[in-house]
């Protein structure tokens, strides 16, 4: 918790392992601090490159998985998950459990624990499978060993054109938090960071935004990257990552963190 008068924020760069563009820009603005900590994506080939120069990546910051349900080849059957609309409507449960198990022993190899934190790509994490899985799967761990998770989102420092699209997120998440925290997990939030990447420029004014009505204790998730061939083969979410990269490793970052009276949470809750 922030001391009287100021505010503290979780910053979370999502997608950590995505392609080596994103990958790269988030190891760097790691060092340069620019960063609370990133969410990994354990799935894919070149996991184990990526990881390994996640290790070897100076600072203090958080590492967490970014757990993915949707849209790639599953690790644990190799067949492609579905869309996010066909997820929602036939959650299975034991297919979620499986492949959730199969991403997070992937973490564990890489870097000998459990991730700092537990979130999803595209919100997956909400789902009621993936809440049994949580539970069932850290069942007896205590809390302070247990990864925290990301909490509902909030409305406040929200984009007028994104709101609805944080209205269905909000829905998604419906009683998450309290759930996960009768089960002895930590919940971090409210979550912000919601904006329509599909603008030009749109993030820079979304950033303000952020900064200066972020509720304290947020997670801003955010999205940085540097655009390489391999990311446009698997994302339409492109160029935008570029501008996120750029804001946040400017010159002009610290001093807009410390004019709206913000720090960047590190570490463990």
């Amino acid at each position: 918790m922030a001391e009287s008068g100021a505010r503290s924020v979780w910053l979370i760069a999502d997608d950590y392992g995505f392609s080596p563009g994103v990958s790269q820009c988030i190891r760097t603005l790691l060092e340069k601090e620019r960063l609370s900590g990133t969410g990994c994506m354990t799935l894919f080939d070149d996991w184990q490159t990526e990881a390994c120069a996640l290790a070897r990546t100076t600072g203090d910051f958080a590492v967490g998985m970014h757990l993915t349900l949707t849209d790639f080849p599953a690790l644990s059957t190799g067949e492609t998950m579905p869309e996010l609309k066909k997820l929602l409507a036939h959650p299975a449960a034991s297919t979620i459990a499986a492949e959730a198990d199969a991403q997070l022993s992937r973490f564990r190899e890489a870097f000998g624990r459990d991730p700092d934190f537990i979130d999803g790509h595209q919100h997956v994490h909400f789902l009621p499978p993936v809440r049994q899985w949580l539970a069932k799967r850290f069942a007896g761990v205590p809390t302070s060993q247990r990864p925290w998770l990301r909490g509902a989102p909030t409305l406040r420092a929200a984009p007028a054109l994104v709101k609805a699209k944080i209205v269905v997120a909000r829905l998604l998440a419906r009683g998450f938090d309290a759930e996960m925290r009768r089960h002895g997990f930590t919940v971090e939030g409210p979550l912000c960071g919601f904006y329509d990447w599909r603008r030009s420029g749109a993030f820079a004014r979304a950033l303000d935004l952020f900064l200066d009505q972020a509720p304290d204790d947020s997670v801003i998730m955010c999205h940085p990257g540097t655009v390489d061939d391999i990311l446009r083969q698997r994302d339409i979410f492109t160029d935008a990552r570029d501008e996120e990269r750029d804001a946040l490793a400017s010159d002009a970052f610290p001093a807009r963190l410390a004019s709206a009276g913000l720090t960047l949470r590190r570490g463990r809750p």
